[in-house]
């Protein structure tokens, strides 16, 4: 159940955990196995305690904004879409960078 919980967005599985024992469920318990009783408790301590969906993404995305308007260089990185968090991109970093551009193509 634990695991099944982090497929929102916003809980990872400390807080799923932390979740369920405020639920009194056990971790190991599959979802299909859940009463309507528990679904509800689950609900309810998610919607008080905690931002996930679409209010996190907002969150996240205002953060990202703010750090890009100030002008600091994890801003910069943002706006430039390279990595921000000191990985190297001499080589790798294609996620962030995109894919290959080939060598420009000379002709006579």
């Amino acid at each position: 159940m634990d695991r099944a919980l982090t497929y929102i967005y916003g809980i990872g599985l400390t807080t799923a955990r932390q979740i369920l024992d405020k639920a009194d469920l056990p971790y190991q318990m599959n979802s299909d196995d859940l009463s309507g009783e528990d679904v509800n408790r689950i609900r309810k301590i998610i919607e008080n305690d905690y931002v996930v969906e679409g209010d996190r993404r907002r969150i996240v995305s205002m953060d990202i904004k703010r750090l890009m308007d100030l002008g600091c260089y994890r801003g910069l990185r943002h706006r430039r879409g390279l990595p921000c968090r000191g990985q190297r991109t001499k080589t790798n970093a294609r996620t962030r960078k995109g894919p290959k551009r080939g060598a420009a193509v000379r002709r006579k």
